[in-house]
């Protein structure tokens, strides 16, 4: 379908999803959404409340019983179709994203390929959601064990991966039978907005999907957290955030999926290639803009190869084009917000006052929009807070080790522990430091683990629970235990 991106723009529903229907919100009020690249507005959307949010909660609520009941085929075959869906219009929710957020359309294409794959995995995994049954230990009874769905689940989204950290969690959620009200980002709410059209099309009934724009998070948010009719809260987003839900869910003891900040680490043993070491940190550090959890954000090299590292990744990184992400031949768009960019160079300039050295960037780039300079740092001082703050930018500081023992002790020295990133060709090696690295997700000899055929998540104040393989339909299932007597 050929479109225009005002048109486009335009084709997007803005209104809240409830029940089944569009409407506006409660109070009438209205956000602006825009477009980082150059700050101009490019719609509106309705600006839900604290009674919005019960009202899609209420919906959610009404719907769950026959939801649960429908057979599993038929919540497989909506999850095909709207599979479908994404990929025959994989350019109008890549441009979309673009626009609102600020990637690449290149890589917002590599986003709907992926965010697209977990309806497809979880069409898969809805007709294979089992039980078991055996014979009690003394004879005397048999033990049936069944799943159910856990039931009404609130989704909170952010805004880098628009559409994937939607697709993530809609996917197990429809394959296992359970309601949803999805609260996105109101940064990036139209991607949300498009892709509950899209599963309306594909047939997912009324009240089973319900969505919510809104500026108000928390005062939307907390009500539902602390009403009974809901049983699951999964939040993706910052740690500090991750760690009030969970306090405001402990008093309906919910169920938690919890996919919270990173602070990856990314090691080149002296037996590595550097050249494909260095291919795997553009994609660990540049995907996304370096927005994602699962960015690159402390380089480890050993002393033997960190200066021909340092300097081939700053060339690499000093030869991407930075501009607006919907133009031809640009491979860095901007960063979400000017607060973002501030952060980004407060950390760089916070390094190089402390003595590191830039290779390459270093600075804002001048003009409209938030954009920041694809940047590398050399002998990055221990006490920087680069090494440990999460940077959310295109920002890279090297630093060098001698001893494996150390480098592993140096990478886990972090509250956070979400993925790390290992380049060795000794066999042996990547065995031993993968099992004493404290991460959820270790990538080894590449620059990406995400896949919708493995489990996502983290350990330690990265959150809880796993999205994406055959775990992921697990975090929105019940285990009903039933004993029969013979």
């Amino acid at each position: 379908m050929a479109f225009t991106q005002k048109s486009l723009v335009e084709s997007v529903p803005t209104r809240l999803l409830i029940a089944g229907s569009w409407r506006e919100a409660s109070g009438g009020a209205r956000f602006e959404v825009s477009d980082p690249a150059s700050g101009a507005v490019l719609t509106t959307c309705a600006d839900g409340t604290p009674q919005d949010g019960l009202a899609a909660l209420a919906a959610a609520h009404e719907a769950q019983p026959t939801w649960a009941a429908t057979p599993p085929r038929e919540r497989s075959e909506i999850l095909r179709r709207a599979f479908d869906a994404l990929v025959a219009r994989t350019d109008e929710f890549a441009t979309l994203m673009s626009l609102e957020m600020g990637k690449t359309v290149a890589e917002a294409r590599g986003e709907v390929a992926y965010g697209a794959e977990f309806f497809r995995w979880f069409a898969e995994e809805a007709v294979r959601i089992h039980g078991r049954y055996s014979v009690a230990p003394n004879g005397a009874s048999r033990l049936l064990t069944m799943k159910q769905p856990v039931g009404p689940t609130l989704m909170i989204t952010p805004w880098n991966f628009p559409l994937a950290m939607g697709t993530r969690k809609i996917g197990p959620a429809v394959a296992a039978g359970c309601t949803m009200v999805v609260k996105p980002a109101h940064e990036t709410p139209l991607t949300m907005l498009l892709l509950a059209e899209v599963m309306m099309e594909a047939g997912l009934p009324d009240g089973v999907l319900n969505v919510v724009t809104t500026t108000h998070s928390g005062a939307v948010c907390e009500p539902l957290i602390r009403d009974a009719r809901l049983r699951k809260l999964t939040f993706t987003g910052s740690t500090p955030v991750g760690k009030m839900l969970v306090e405001q869910s402990a008093e309906q003891l919910l169920r938690l999926s919890m996919e919270l900040g990173g602070n990856a680490p990314f090691l080149v043993f002296e037996d590595a290639d550097v050249d494909a070491a260095v291919d795997g940190a553009m994609l660990a550090k540049m995907r996304n803009i370096g927005e994602a959890c699962t960015a690159a954000n402390r380089f480890f090299v050993h002393e033997s190869l960190a200066e021909e590292f340092a300097t081939k990744l700053a060339a690499r990184m000093g030869a991407l084009v930075v501009g607006k992400g919907t133009k031809k031949g640009v491979d860095v768009g901007p960063l979400i917000t000017g607060k973002a960019r501030d952060k980004v160079d407060e950390l760089v300039q916070d390094a190089v006052g402390k003595g590191a050295r830039v290779l390459t960037g270093g600075a804002p780039v001048p003009g409209k929009g938030f954009f920041y300079a694809p940047t590398v740092l050399a002998d990055v001082p221990a006490d920087s807070r680069c090494l440990g703050e999460e940077i959310f930018g295109p920002v890279a500081p090297v630093c060098t080790f001698t001893d494996e023992a150390d480098a592993v002790a140096t990478a886990n020295g972090t509250e956070y522990g979400l993925v790390g990133y290992i380049y060795t060709n000794d066999q042996n090696r990547m065995i031993r430091v993968a099992e004493a690295m404290e991460f959820g997700m270790i990538g080894v000899n590449t620059g990406i683990v995400s896949n919708p055929a493995a489990p996502f998540g983290g350990v330690k104040q990265s959150g809880f629970g796993r999205e994406g393989g055959f775990e992921g339909i697990e975090e929105y299932l019940e285990t009903k235990y039933v004993g029969i007597a013979l």
